[in-house]
């Protein structure tokens, strides 16, 4: 759609958080607007994941709105409502998000005329799964999006590839030139809940064997203080490893780097989503959780994912609760050198392939 034509109509979607769960929409919502041209999207996000957005259509404008801020409450985020149906002429919602900001919103636009359709969350198949009383896996949560979409009448096409398909990658001053013959790993240590954490000293230890190949780089991924100062002595220890929590930089650096790499190793978090969005590999370690939860990244195949076979498993949806043990033992127990002999075969098998 250019710019100068009128859309035929404007479709809110929502989505606010976590990050990977707003990462999960770009494979959805990116067909989604090329599948229906005439149609402008405005995606209303938070203002971090809003700069994640690349290579986006040109029919999709993104939002990033502070709701614990100008909008906070019942009545600020009616005011929001109110200030995108102004703005934007919203003709349909889209609420792949279901919590009470978007139901809130959502409500004030039906009462107004406007159609909305929510995300089928699946309670019942997460509580069944998770006290062990059915092992019917969640609908992957991209395909319980793409159904949102359907139920506005909208083509929802399952054919994304990768951002930047094709096209020149963001100009970045952290991605070094790539030599000849070298290995790339991005490694992700972290994630939200310890229910989803390999233990660091662990993660270490399989840092320290990969760096024994001389053609080897280790890029750690993370960001903010805490992070940093965890990463920093493992950086400084081992050779070839640069730490991106040192460096300065946003989502258009991590694409440009992620394109670069072999294969990543990372928890279940967003990075997992992030790797599956430039098209990369990744080795998942699963621990409180599963891919039976609903949140593989996209197109990704866990048959190369590290997670023990554990009667306790998974004992949460989103990895918060915690371990009735005590030790999280379905971490602990994940030997380091099993993770260190996938990832080589891996990078090395992907390597060997024409």
């Amino acid at each position: 759609m250019a710019k100068s034509d009128k859309p035929s109509r404007n479709v809110l979607v929502i989505r606010f958080s976590a990050l990977g769960d707003v990462a999960m929409t770009i494979p959805v919502l990116y067909p989604v607007c090329r599948a229906n041209p005439d149609t402008r999207f405005i995606m209303l996000t938070k203002p971090w994941p809003e700069t994640m957005f690349q290579d986006r259509p040109e029919n999709l404008e993104v939002v990033g709105i502070d709701v614990s801020k100008e909008y906070k409450g019942l009545f600020g985020l009616m005011k929001l409502a109110s200030f995108l149906r102004k703005t934007y002429d919203i003709d349909a919602v889209v609420d792949l998000h279901s919590v009470m900001r978007s139901w809130v919103i959502g409500t004030w636009m039906k009462c107004h005329g406007v159609p909305v359709s929510r995300l089928d969350k699946e309670r019942s198949k997460r509580r069944a799964l998770v006290s062990h009383k059915s092992d019917l896996p969640v609908t992957p949560t991209v395909e319980r999006y793409r159904r949102v979409f359907e139920q506005q009448g909208l083509e929802a096409p399952d054919h994304f590839t990768r951002l930047f398909d094709g096209k020149d990658l963001p100009v970045s001053t952290i991605v070094l030139e790539k030599e000849p013959g070298q290995r790339w790993v991005a490694i992700s240590p972290f994630s939200a809940h310890e229910g989803k954490v390999y233990p660091l000293e662990l993660m270490e230890q399989v840092i320290a064997e990969l760096t024994k190949r001389d053609n080897y780089w280790i890029f750690l991924m993370g960001g903010g203080k805490t992070e940093k100062i965890a990463l920093r002595p493992i950086a400084r220890k081992y050779k070839h490893i640069i730490s991106l929590a040192e460096l300065k930089h946003g989502f258009a650096d991590e694409f440009a780097l992620l394109a670069h790499c072999d294969v990543m190793l990372t928890m279940d978090s967003a990075n997992m989503h992030l790797a599956s969005l430039m098209g990369l590999k990744s080795i998942t370690i699963w621990g409180a959780t599963s891919p039976a939860c609903g949140f593989l990244g996209y197109g990704k195949d866990s048959s190369d994912d590290i997670q023990l076979d554990m009667e306790c498993r998974p004992c949460s949806i989103y990895g918060e609760r915690p371990c009735r043990y005590g030790d999280y033992r379905c971490m602990k127990n994940i030997p380091p050198q099993l993770i260190v002999d996938r990832v080589i075969s891996t990078v090395e098998g992907a390597a060997a392939r024409p």
